[in-house]
């Protein structure tokens, strides 16, 4: 560790508010993407750095940081090979540190990711493991022997495609990978591993980080008896085309993740975080039930401080279906916290998934308005405060070996993935001095450069922006119980409540003006102090709200 390393301090706010993270509002930045200060046409830690003013002037409290550690960058850092170095790609450990520095200064906490489940097949534990059976590692990865015939010990998939089983003729076993072939999982059944990997984190809080992003994190164990899942079929009525053309969505997966034995890890987890005071955990849960698991892993107060699934991440925008996530969510989730997002490195930008083709900034500014008042963490991921839509790629620019594998009927992530247009003029948008970058920019992002967007006040950036500042004036928004009202097919309603103040959010989902009734309590209401809330009216306990229109107002007793 370097000497500027010994000496750094953790974010001073923290033990004066240790529950920061109810109601913080994250800023994922995706690094191979978000700002190159290299010239060598990939984003790294100093161009971060460079960009933390653009970020503290959006209104965040914290950025999460995809990986960037040292990684052969088969799936581009979530392989780690080193879980305690920076990949030269993007720096080195005392750029981590300025950055980190340079955050806390700006009142931005720093939260990164932990890939827990798999290393890389080149990290020195995999290599040991694989050596013999007889290693030391030996137990460090999930190791079986094949069936009779040969063929894998049970029918556990890929989500990458194929058999989530692969061959090593050193050993003369499988080993199992959830994900690519190259990336092997971790066995943490085995106390060792779940020492190494409290140690991994003990490294990064020492340095001052402010939280961790757990990657997949309700597939750290699997059963120990390698049994087959059950069949489930192909989807019907699937969302998107990749749940029709891979295979891994036709099983229930009830024994190669989210098993019982994983809450006593994240219950050892957070005992060893609680020696920090105000360092916070997001799980990403994967699951054919994953409100139910939110609900598990973060209720308790003694695992994961919050969550989120992917229930807000699918292609379906409705009033109705809102509706229905949060109405199981209420259901299962007693005293635990949300963490909701609706886009990240591994979805559609919710530009393209949610508005279409012919999507508009006053949906655009929809989606953010009732991402950012929902009882939660919101996290907003990088270019979705500009409105980007999703890049089109041809099949020869992907980098995505998902998109790779599952082509052309699913194209991978990789379009959300191109890199965020700083400068509508400056060539590669601003990103990069580069003649050529890890992905192409995408042409029509460059009007939707952030200098472009600052010089309007109406933009989707101003938005965005003038919601945040609106955020943090009113606690109710920030740490406010809510209530969901009646269902209906183009309104989602809401009520936020603290301290005795009740604030009503309504949300048009819908291309076509709509009347909302609203329930006796709340007949009489005040005009909203929304900063541009134009586009709804209320007479008595009718509300009238426009296309695409938002209503906040608080209710008068």
């Amino acid at each position: 560790m370097t000497n500027k390393a010994q000496f750094f301090r953790q974010f001073p706010g923290n033990l004066a508010q240790p529950e920061w993270w109810r109601g913080c509002v994250l800023y994922q930045i995706y690094p191979r993407s978000y700002q190159d200060s290299s010239g060598d046409g990939v984003g790294d830690l100093n161009g971060i750095t460079q960009r933390l003013p653009y970020i503290a002037a959006l209104g965040v409290d914290a950025i999460w940081l995809s990986p960037f550690f040292k990684s052969p960058m088969k799936d581009f850092g979530y392989d780690v090979s080193d879980y305690c170095a920076v990949d030269p790609l993007f720096g080195t450990l005392d750029d981590f540190i300025s950055m980190l520095e340079r955050a806390h200064q700006l009142g931005l906490r720093v939260v990164i990711d932990q890939v827990l489940n798999h290393t890389a097949d080149s990290h020195p534990w995999f290599i040991e493991s694989r050596a013999s059976k007889n290693s030391l590692k030996a137990d460090w990865y999930v190791w079986a022997d094949a069936r009779e015939d040969g063929t894998p010990p049970n029918n556990w998939l890929s989500i990458f495609g194929g058999s989530g089983w692969q061959w090593d003729t050193s050993r003369e076993q499988y080993y199992l990978h959830n994900f690519l072939a190259s990336q092997p999982d971790l066995n943490v059944h085995n106390q060792e591993v779940q020492q190494a990997l409290l140690d991994v984190m003990r490294f990064w809080l020492a340095l001052g980080v402010d939280g961790f992003r757990f990657d997949t994190v309700n597939f750290y164990m699997h059963d120990p008896l390698l049994r087959d899942n059950p069949a489930r079929g192909r989807p019907q009525g699937a969302d998107g085309a990749v749940n029709g053309v891979n295979p891994y969505a036709w099983q229930w997966h009830q024994y190669d993740k989210t098993q019982p034995e994983n809450l006593n890890f994240l219950r050892k987890i957070r005992a060893m975080l609680n020696e920090y005071p105000g360092i916070t955990t997001v799980g990403e849960v994967g699951d054919d039930d994953s409100l139910g698991v939110m609900a598990e892993y973060t209720n308790g107060g003694d695992k994961l401080h919050t969550a989120y699934s992917f229930d807000l991440l699918s292609t379906e925008c409705s009033a109705v279906h809102f509706h229905q996530v949060l109405t199981r969510f209420q259901q299962r989730v007693t005293d635990g916290w949300a963490c909701w997002a609706i886009s990240n490195h591994d979805v559609a930008r919710v530009a393209t998934r949610w508005g279409g083709d012919h999507v508009t900034p006053a949906m655009v500014k929809l989606f953010a308005s009732m991402q950012l008042s929902l009882r939660g963490s919101p996290c907003i991921y990088q270019g979705d405060e500009l409105g980007l839509p999703e890049a089109s790629l041809e099949f020869n620019q992907l980098q995505d070996p998902y998109g790779i594998t599952m082509w052309p009927a699913f194209k991978g992530r990789d379009g959300c993935r191109t890199p965020m247009p700083w400068s509508i003029l400056a060539p590669q948008a601003g990103f990069s001095s580069s003649d050529k970058t890890w992905l192409p920019l995408a042409e029509p992002h460059r009007a939707l450069a952030t200098d472009v967007q600052q010089q309007l006040c109406d933009s989707v950036l101003a938005h965005y922006q003038m919601f945040l500042a609106w955020r943090k004036t009113e606690p109710v928004l920030v740490r406010g119980d809510i209530t969901l009202l009646s269902a209906d097919e183009q309104i989602l309603a809401f009520v936020r409540q603290l301290d005795g103040r009740q604030l009503l959010c309504a949300f048009n989902f819908s291309a076509s003006a709509a009347h909302y009734h609203c329930p006796e309590k709340i007949r009489e209401l005040l005009a909203s102090d929304y900063p541009g809330c134009n586009t709804a009216s209320i007479t008595g306990n009718r509300l009238y709200l426009a296309a695409w229109g938002v209503c906040f107002a608080w209710i008068h007793h």
